[in-house]
């Protein structure tokens, strides 16, 4: 019994000291200093790495309890990380981007678990929905390739290559309600003028010494960004190409929807940072992103067929025109030019055909591919002694028909058809103005990706990834939001809920009276 009772008086007075107290008592002075002398010396023996860690894991776990049961701030958090993982990854050596797959993860984890009590998967109604599926599973049953080297590779490529996509399913639940679907989109928008923005400093005032320092560690790095006598920007980005595609979608993304039914201040925001984006794009130097842009307007200008539009559209290209024909000095200018004019382009587009030439064969002897991780860097780590871990592919679509066969271009096709297919439909359907507009600006950044997935693998580097995969769960959510307003409603002053975004009002499916069509 004295043993009995000397235990539970111990337990008794920790708890009191813990709970009760809370840490205010002799007892919890002593286990804060003993906990902070044993940090300090801990950061001292591990320099800052440990100090990074610690931060990382005091600010990751109330991160991870916010995904888990709010989806909207865990894809505002995923898409800020995707942003800025490019600028990290240059100062702070390790997986970073695994930090990605967690966020997703637990997010998709804290879906199952409301869809094991809601038992609701109406979210996810759409075309889009099937093939997302198929295209998961197909990468899925890549593991049994009998003519794939490693497994391994396929382990580190399937998360890219068809874990991320997952995060659509997570924005369709999340996109329950208009507000949360203009709240992603005005933050892409951001974090794309916050990108240029950042990098028009790296061009006019200079890069940091930590990022010249990251240039110089490799050779072949600054030889790709070192042309023309000059250091072609990055902003928060790996490499001049990434930043500069993911500038022009998002600057034809601010041109289309400056030209929708919104207020004047909205428009002349989304007409600068429209030439901010541009403006960045130029300075980034890649010929894809100056061919992306004017072909993207084509095809606003095309699915529109507005008199000022075309009219826009016309002094436009006279404009390009002027700047193609002449003469310059300048690299920057020098640059897009070789864009549109093949003889002042070197010999890389004649490289990638013959390399397309000499891999046709291959092709068509193995309808599955050689497996996921065959080609790139998991193939050279992975399995070297194939030839195909030195093969140049350049192209997202030349690398899904190595690795995943002719079946599986056929399938990623047909996937890239339906969502543009799903958005152009939807876009001539619903009658609200304002997300027509925004229907119209999806499906020309989806037509943009599209073409730059060839000369590029632009569908699977961040955080182009990220932002097409929210922009698919737009695509398939926004029709359920096409609010009817009736023109007495509007010059009656009624208080119709709405969003500031598009009309200064509350949220219209908050009316009681409101019933919209699916």
């Amino acid at each position: 019994m004295p043993k009995a009772r000397t235990y539970y008086g111990i337990k008794h007075w920790i708890s009191d000291q813990l709970l009760f107290q809370k840490l205010n008592s002799p007892l919890g002075y002593s286990l804060l200093t003993v906990l902070a002398l044993a940090l300090a010396y801990l950061m001292a023996e591990w320099d800052y790495t440990f100090g990074i860690l610690l931060l990382a894991l005091l600010l990751g776990l109330p991160l991870a309890v916010m995904c888990i049961f709010d989806q909207v701030f865990g894809l505002s958090v995923i898409l800020l990380t995707a942003v800025g993982v490019g600028w990290a990854t240059k100062f702070i050596p390790g997986p970073i981007g695994t930090s990605l797959d967690i966020l997703l993860f637990i997010m998709f984890f804290g879906l199952l678990l409301k869809q094991v009590k809601e038992r609701d998967f109406a979210f996810a109604r759409s075309p889009i929905s099937f093939f997302v599926l198929m295209w998961v599973f197909y990468n899925l049953l890549e593991v049994l390739n009998p003519w794939a080297d490693s497994r391994l590779a396929w382990f580190f490529t399937v998360r890219s290559m068809a874990g991320l996509i997952l995060l659509y399913f997570v924005a369709c639940y999340a996109f329950s309600n208009l507000r949360a679907i203009v709240w992603l989109l005005k933050l892409i928008l951001a974090a794309a003028l916050v990108s240029a923005l950042y990098g028009l400093k790296q061009e006019f005032f200079g890069f940091s010494a930590s990022e010249m320092a990251w240039l110089y560690s490799d050779p072949e790095r600054f030889q790709l960004i070192f042309q023309w006598s000059r250091l072609r920007i990055f902003s928060f980005f790996s490499d001049p190409t990434n930043f500069g595609i993911f500038m022009s979608y998002s600057a034809t993304l601010c041109l289309v929807l400056a030209s929708g039914p919104f207020k004047i201040w909205q428009r002349l925001v989304l007409l600068g940072s429209a030439f901010c984006m541009i403006l960045a794009m130029a300075y980034a130097g890649s010929r894809t992103p100056f061919i992306l842009l004017p072909v993207g307007l084509i095809f606003f200008a095309l699915l529109t067929l507005k008199r000022n539009v075309l009219i826009a559209m016309g002094f436009f290209f006279v404009l390009g025109s002027a700047l193609m024909l002449k003469s310059t000095s300048s690299a920057v200018i020098y640059r897009i030019q070789s864009a549109f004019d093949l003889s002042k382009s070197d010999d890389t587009v004649k490289v990638r055909l013959d390399n397309q030439k000499y891999i046709q064969p291959f092709i068509h002897r193995h309808p599955f591919g050689a497996g996921l991780g065959a080609t790139g860097i998991w193939g050279k780590r992975f399995s070297p002694q194939n030839k195909l871990a030195n093969f140049a592919h350049d192209s997202g679509f030349v690398r899904i028909a190595v690795e995943l066969g002719w079946i599986g271009l056929i399938l990623y096709c047909a996937f890239l058809f339906v969502v543009l297919r799903t958005t152009i439909y939807y876009f001539l359907r619903v009658r609200d103005p304002k997300i027509k507009t925004v229907y119209l600006g999806l499906a020309t950044i989806f037509f943009q990706l599209t073409l730059a997935n060839y000369p590029q693998e632009a569908l699977v580097v961040l955080p182009t990834s990220i932002i097409f995969y929210i922009t698919l769960a737009m695509s398939a959510r926004l029709k359920d939001f096409d609010g009817q307003w009736t023109s007495t409603e509007v010059k009656a002053g009624r208080n119709i809920p709405g969003i500031p975004f598009f009309s200064g009002r509350d949220n219209i499916l908050d009316d009681p009276t409101f019933r919209h069509k699916s």
